[in-house]
């Protein structure tokens, strides 16, 4: 969780706000939220475990029902706005990713899809998921990281400059996926992996990238936000540039993601060898290739 003197990159207030707007409308990109949970969700086939108490963080209502279809009998959706979280069905709160309010050993999995990225500590968040998994729980994140929407942070940056000299922070930051395992480990899991995953999303036009981002709750949380009123060229410099860059096909649009996964530590998992206890040396095993 944050502390006093923790950097604040995110206004959580904003962050609220713009998920509590978008609930209405957030059917509109099912079919993404949708996409990436089925790549997330797949990565319970690779287990044999049978998960029995299950979280779902922030999971805009495509989640908590896929969960439910595996035949999990005990789901609980969280949102950090109370309007989002109501569209989940079953057992719902809203709940702060920053403070969870979970007593340790809660939920045998825990899942957060596209959930994470509005987060000022991520590093305490995902203590906290560990602290509320069962030993031997598992976490499946997706998170997206780098370059996702890079043409679009450059395009609103070069545009801006042009208008008014200057530029504001409009797209918020992304990890990169060579972090995110390194982040699981930090955090106390057992057997942190991180793989990256691409979904390609086409647009006809710039301006319905902006309305989906809108629709999504995903718009400017930034603290360092402009408060004035946007340049009323700005959108359509930016979006002329993405457009004339597109020339004559849609507009390409990559949304890279790291598919994270990790487990509460546990005395029966694999433990990697101590140096000196390996029955094989390394050149006997490269004689044998």
């Amino acid at each position: 969780m944050p502390s006093m003197n923790d950097p604040l990159i995110f206004d959580r207030r904003a962050v609220r706000r713009h998920r509590d707007r978008a609930a209405p409308m957030v059917h509109e990109i099912a079919p993404v939220l949708e996409e990436v949970a089925d790549r997330l969700l797949d990565r319970l086939d690779d287990t044999t475990y049978r998960f029995t108490a299950a979280l779902d963080i922030g999971g805009r209502g495509v989640v908590a029902p896929r969960l439910r279809a595996r035949g999990i009998g005990s789901v609980v959706s969280c949102d950090l706005s109370p309007r989002m979280a109501r569209i989940n069905g079953g057992t719902v709160l809203c709940a702060d990713e920053e403070w969870l309010p979970f007593g340790p050993g809660s939920f045998d999995l825990v899942v957060a899809n596209l959930s994470l990225h509005w987060v000022n500590d991520l590093p305490g968040a995902l203590a906290q998921i560990r602290h509320a998994l069962k030993p031997d729980g598992l976490f499946l994140a997706s998170l997206p990281v780098l370059p996702s929407l890079s043409d679009l942070r450059r395009a609103l940056t070069e545009a801006e400059a042009a208008l008014t000299g200057g530029a504001t922070p409009r797209v918020s930051p992304f990890p990169d996926l060579r972090d995110c395992a390194a982040l699981l480990q930090r955090a106390g899991f057992a057997l942190p992996v991180a793989d990256a995953e691409t979904v390609t999303l086409a647009y006809r036009s710039p301006f319905r990238l902006l309305q989906d981002l809108r629709a999504a709750g995903e718009t400017n949380a930034l603290v360092l936000r402009s408060r004035q009123f946007t340049q009323p060229d700005l959108f359509p410099a930016a979006f002329a540039a993405l457009a004339s860059a597109a020339g004559d096909d849609p507009l390409s649009v990559p949304l890279r993601l790291a598919i994270m996964t990790g487990w509460s530590p546990d005395a029966s998992q694999p433990q990697p060898l101590r140096p000196g206890q390996f029955t094989v040396s390394l050149e006997d095993a490269i004689k044998k290739i």
